[in-house]
């Protein structure tokens, strides 16, 4: 097996260095999946209790700068984000969405979650559905799966014809550009999880009744397929990589440094974008004399 890349503890001290170079996936070179540590932790905090200590504050930060880009847009400001969640299953997406946007002001976040797609939307082109779920001016959008599993799982099943489903790359990466040219910030998340930890994360949920509702016999089945997803996500991440809409690899065996990685990504973004309150078109001084005068 090819040589892992594991984190680098000495890189933690360098000055500099955002989370954000640290897990870009290269746009245009080859990816291997099986040359990446899902048990990784580059750049995190040192341990489990650092690290959930560490996404609270960052929680904190997150709050004000997502409330500030919400009341932005009711001003005008056009951008946005959506965060994109892919990974295998058990990889966290849900339990992301969960400890990471949970934090936040609900009325400022557009979260979907896709599934196998309906009738109706089967009879549309595949992007049709994500369209509708894109996120408004000032919303923090959130995918759990997303446009790309048109190429994942109809790849992996031959729910569509090869040479259908490799025109679809070009498509998505047409889409994305569009969205960045919209003012869409986008933070695409591959949350790599390893073999073993997915087998002890399936056993987990059969294992606790409140958990079995998450499980389905289909996923066996999906993860005997395990080599040929690997092999489709090399190809979308390779394929779909671009300077407008990179690609982040978040090791996340261990689910507190995923919950910290994110975090972090979505709060050197934010930080990036720096929305700002809008002015008040209204005489604050005025208004507060009024308000004093009543009794």
């Amino acid at each position: 097996m090819a040589e892992k890349v594991t984190a680098d503890k000495d890189k933690k001290a360098e000055g500099g260095t955002t989370l954000r170079e640290r897990l870009r996936v290269p746009v245009g070179g080859p990816v291997d999946l099986s040359r990446h540590d899902a048990a990784a932790t580059p750049g995190g905090p040192d341990g489990k209790a650092a690290g959930k200590a560490a996404t609270a504050r960052i929680g904190e930060q997150l709050a004000g700068l997502q409330e500030r880009l919400w009341a932005a847009g009711t001003a005008g400001d056009r951008r946005r984000v959506l965060l994109v969640l892919q990974g295998m299953d058990t990889s966290g997406k849900g339990g992301t969405v969960e400890h990471v946007i949970g934090r936040l002001n609900p009325a400022g976040c557009r979260i979907t979650a896709f599934r196998a797609p309906t009738a109706e939307e089967r009879a549309h082109p595949f992007l049709w559905r994500v369209e509708k779920a894109l996120p408004l001016p000032g919303e923090l959008g959130v995918f759990d799966r997303s446009h790309y599993e048109d190429v994942l799982v109809a790849r992996v099943r031959d729910l569509a014809p090869r040479a259908v489903i490799d025109s679809r790359y070009e498509r998505i990466n047409r889409f994305e550009r569009s969205l960045a040219d919209d003012g869409v910030t986008l933070i695409k998340c591959f949350l790599h999880i390893s073999y073993d930890e997915q087998r002890r994360r399936l056993l987990k949920r059969l294992d606790s009744p409140d958990k079995r509702w998450k499980f389905a016999p289909s996923d066996i089945d999906d993860r005997a397929l395990w080599p040929a997803y690997q092999e489709a996500y090399d190809r979308a991440l390779e394929r779909c990589g671009t300077s407008y809409a990179p690609w982040y690899l978040v090791p996340a065996d261990h689910k507190w440094y995923r919950d910290w990685a994110v975090s972090t990504l979505l709060l050197e973004h934010l930080r990036e974008l720096d929305p700002r309150n809008p002015e008040a078109d209204f005489d604050v001084a005025e208004c507060r004399k009024r308000l004093l005068r009543q009794s």
